[in-house]
C-alpha cells in the first residue's frame, strides 16, 4: 500500500465512514456503508458484507464489478467467511486457486482471483467482510489494519443498532401499556360519574323536597343537618364533575394538537369569564402583551381557567386584589408564570399542590375539590412541558409553566434573558366596572 498523502487520505475516509456508522439506526443502513468503505479502503474490485446466521454464513449485501453470492448461504465448515468467523482471525490469500482452505469450483465461476477478509468482533465473531481482486495480489498488513478497523466499528453499530431496537421495543412495549391504563382510567371515570351520579341526584332531589316541603317540621339542629347534607351532596357533584374533567384532559391522542396561540388574548378573555361569574370581587389582571405559545389553544385555555380561577379564589381576602400574567426567558426556554397577591402558602409544601384532592387550605375558608392544579400539571407534561410554585404564607404565589422547551421562534421581541415582561397598565382589564 503507497504511503504518505495516499495513506492519510484513507484513514480519513475511514474516520468519515466510522462517524457514518455511529448514525446508523438498522442493518441495511450498516451493510450499504460497508461494502462501499470496504472496497474504497484497499480498492478492491468487491466486497461483501457476511454474518453468521445458525450455522451458516449468510452473504447479506456485496458492491463488486459482478455478482457473487449476495443472499446465498454457505455452511461455515465449507465457506472461507466460516473459518475467518471460526478462528476468530483475518485471512490474505493471494490465489484463491491454490489455498486449499477454498472450494476451487465456487470461484471458479466468478471474477475473484484474490481476497482479504476479516472478521466482525473478534471475540466471538458475527460476521466478515471480505474483499476481492480480479488479479493476483497480496493485500498488506496496514490494509488488513484498515479492513479490521472498519469491522470492529461495524461491531460496535451492530451492537447499537440492537440496543436501539431493543430500547424502541421497549419503548412501544410501554407506551401501549400506558395507553391501555389511560382507557381504562378513562372508561373508570366515565363509570364512576355515572354510578354515583345516580345516587347523588336521589339524594339531592329528595333534600331539596325535604328542605322545600318540611323545613317548618325541623327543628333548628335538624335544618343544620340538611343543610349539610346538601352542601356535601354539591361537593361530591364537583368532585366527580372535576375528576370527569381531569381524565378528559389525560384522554385523546397521544401529543395535544398545537398550533400558535395568543396567550395575551386568551388570558384576558378567561379573566373576563372568571370575573363576570363574581362580580361583587373586582380583581385588577393585568396581562403582558405579546405573549404566545405554540400549543393547544383548548388545553390551554383549561390551564389558564385553572390557574387564574385559582389566583381570584386565593386573594379574596384582599383589599386590592391583583393577579398578573406574564413570562420571561430563560436558557431559550419560554417561561410563563401566573402570580397573584394573595394568602400564599408554605414553599415546603409546594410538591403537594399538584396531586388530585391535594389541599393547603380548609375547604371552609377556600371551597374547591383540589383538582384544578392536578389538571394543570397534566396538561403542562402533555405539552412536554414543567409546572412548579414559588410562594411564601401571605405574601401570595407565584405558578410557573413552560409549553414547549427549546422553541425560541415566538419568543416576543420586546423579552429579554434579564428582563422579565412587563406588565403594561393598558393591560388592566376587570377592574374596569
Amino acid at each position: 500500500m503507497a504511503e504518505g498523502p495516499h495513506l492519510e487520505s484513507r484513514l480519513e475516509h475511514l474516520i468519515a465512514v466510522v462517524q457514518e456508522l455511529s448514525l446508523a439506526r438498522s442493518l441495511n443502513d450498516v451493510t450499504a456503508l460497508v461494502r462501499h468503505a470496504a472496497r474504497e479502503l484497499v480498492g478492491a474490485d468487491g466486497a461483501t458484507f457476511v454474518l453468521r446466521d445458525c450455522g451458516q454464513c449468510f452473504y447479506a449485501d456485496e458492491e463488486a464489478i459482478s455478482p457473487l453470492w449476495k443472499g446465498k448461504r454457505f455452511p461455515l465448515a465449507t465457506c472461507i467467511s466460516g473459518w475467518v468467523m471460526q478462528h476468530a482471525r483475518s485471512i490474505v490469500i493471494p490465489d484463491v486457486f491454490v489455498d486449499p482452505r477454498i472450494p476451487g469450483d465456487v470461484y471458479r465461476v466468478t471474477f475473484v482471483k484474490s481476497m482479504a477478509m476479516v472478521p466482525i468482533r473478534r471475540a466471538s465473531p458475527i460476521g466478515a467482510i471480505g474483499t476481492y481482486w480480479a488479479h493476483h495480489r497480496k493485500t498488506s498488513e496496514r490494509e488488513v489494519a484498515l479492513l479490521q478497523a472498519l469491522a470492529d466499528s461495524t461491531s460496535i453499530a451492530l451492537t447499537n443498532i440492537e440496543l436501539y431496537n431493543d430500547l424502541e421495543r421497549r419503548v412501544r412495549e410501554r407506551t401501549a401499556q400506558l395507553q391501555a391504563l389511560a382507557d381504562e382510567l378513562e372508561s373508570f371515570a366515565y363509570a364512576v360519574s355515572h354510578d354515583l351520579r345516580a345516587p347523588l341526584r336521589a339524594i339531592e332531589g329528595l333534600s331539596a323536597a325535604i328542605a322545600e316541603d318540611y323545613a317548618n317540621a325541623l327543628d333548628p339542629r335538624g335544618r343544620d343537618w340538611l343543610a349539610r347534607v346538601r352542601r356535601s351532596a354539591a361537593r361530591m357533584d364537583r368532585m366527580i364533575a372535576d375528576m370527569l374533567g381531569l381524565s378528559r384532559v389525560h384522554a385523546g391522542a397521544s401529543a395535544p394538537h398545537r398550533e400558535t396561540v395568543d396567550v395575551s388574548a386568551l388570558a384576558r378573555s378567561v379573566a373576563r369569564e372568571l370575573q363576570d361569574g363574581q362580580p361583587a370581587q373586582r380583581v385588577r389582571v393585568v396581562v403582558a402583551d405579546g405573549l404566545v405559545a405554540v400549543a393547544d389553544p383548548g388545553l390551554l385555555r383549561v390551564l389558564l381557567q385553572n390557574l387564574l380561577g385559582n389566583a381570584f379564589k386565593f386573594t379574596r381576602p384582599r383589599s386590592e386584589p391583583t393577579v398578573e400574567v406574564g413570562a420571561r426567558e430563560v436558557d431559550g426556554e419560554l417561561v410563563y408564570h401566573v402570580r397573584d397577591n394573595g394568602v400564599g402558602f408554605d414553599a415546603a409544601r409546594a410538591s403537594e399542590l399538584f396531586g388530585p384532592f391535594r389541599r393547603l387550605h380548609a375547604e371552609s375558608e377556600f371551597p374547591g375539590t383540589g383538582i384544578g392544579l392536578a389538571t394543570v400539571q397534566r396538561i403542562v407534561r402533555r405539552h412536554g412541558g414543567r409546572a412548579w410554585a414559588e410562594s411564601s404564607p401571605g405574601a401570595g404565589a407565584t405558578f410557573y409553566f413552560t409549553l414547549a422547551p427549546g422553541d425560541r421562534a415566538h419568543v416576543p421581541k420586546d423579552m429579554s434573558v434579564d428582563t422579565p415582561a412587563r406588565a403594561r397598565p393598558e393591560a388592566a382589564l376587570v377592574d374596569i366596572r
